[in-house]
């Protein structure tokens, strides 16, 4: 049985024309006609005496009392994802499904414990999403992904901290980066906060966690940095500075990892944690299990000491 079939109809539809925009556009993704869909919607908003789509300009919107139908049906169409998971995953691990959602800096700092994971449980099917933390913790409280590895405390202001359980793997030291073109590349002393501020940087944009806490200690320090460039891939900005006397804000494990040369601040950044958030209450497959299991090994005996 799939998930569409126990899922009431008009509640798909109302999932589809949100997320297509359009009434055509998800007519044609459900392989149903325009009218049928739209009775389906109609039907919907005369139960619940309110309308659910704004249809008045140029592509259809959700309604605020849509906004906030839709948010609790996507959690119960993940609870029902899960009762069906639950039922057919089998528990010996030799198949099954894992959904993880990371950050650009979490997927570097713990790539190899994906590949650890895949070689021990090849028949798992691991579907891994990149995008920012505040995405992440949605998407975990909405059932849409099993687990998320996330880079610093969690929880954003989207998200009530109850919805999730935390499980923290390790600490990660935050420092200066800069590479072989940038003539601060055999400093040994630490750099000073103002020494900061003169730098030309690249770094993530401000979706991210980790431009947040730059941003925190640049305000805290009355610094005025210096953006050079920003961006949402941290291969880019790696690959930057690499080649151009640029300088970033990276994990130390990272730094390494990648071979740059990592510069002290005076005074430090705060440490953050790399955890793992799950659903509170929510259900965890076995491969999600396994993984937090494998996790918590793979970070003990794996992971250089700073």
């Amino acid at each position: 049985m799939q998930q569409r079939d126990i899922f009431p109809r008009s509640l798909q539809y109302l999932v589809a024309i949100a997320e297509y925009g359009s009434y055509t556009r998800a007519a044609e993704a459900l392989h149903v006609s325009q009218p049928t869909l739209s009775q389906q919607i109609k039907q919907l908003e005369e139960s619940l005496q309110s309308p659910l789509l704004d249809r008045s300009g140029r592509s259809v919107q959700l309604t605020n009392a849509g906004e906030i139908y839709i948010r609790h049906a996507r959690r119960a169409w993940g609870e029902l994802d899960g009762g069906a998971r639950a039922i057919h995953d089998v528990q010996n691990l030799s198949r099954g499904s894992l959904r993880l959602g990371w950050t650009p800096i979490t997927d570097y700092l713990t790539c190899s414990l994906l590949e650890n994971f895949n070689g021990l449980y090849p028949g798992i099917n691991i579907n891994t999403l990149e995008m920012p933390q505040d995405d992440i913790e949605v998407s975990v409280a909405e059932s849409r992904i099993d687990i998320g590895i996330v880079f610093s405390k969690p929880f954003a202001s989207t998200t009530r901290p109850n919805e999730l359980e935390t499980d923290v793997l390790f600490e990660e030291k935050l420092c200066v980066a800069v590479g072989n073109s940038h003539p601060r590349t055999k400093q040994q002393e630490r750099m000073s906060a103002q020494n900061l501020g003169q730098e030309s940087l690249a770094l993530l944009n401000n979706d991210f966690a980790l431009r947040r806490h730059v941003d925190e200690y640049c305000n805290k320090y009355e610094i005025e940095p210096r953006f050079a460039v920003e961006s949402n891939s941290l291969s880019a900005i790696i690959s930057l500075i690499k080649h151009r006397p640029l300088a970033t804000i990276l994990p130390l494990s990272i730094v390494r990892q990648q071979g740059l040369h990592a510069i002290n601040l005076s005074p430090e950044m705060q440490r953050k944690e790399i955890t793992l958030i799950y659903r509170k209450d929510g259900y965890k497959s076995p491969a999600t299990v396994a993984f937090s299991e494998l996790a918590h090994l793979w970070s003990k005996d794996e992971l250089p000491k700073h």
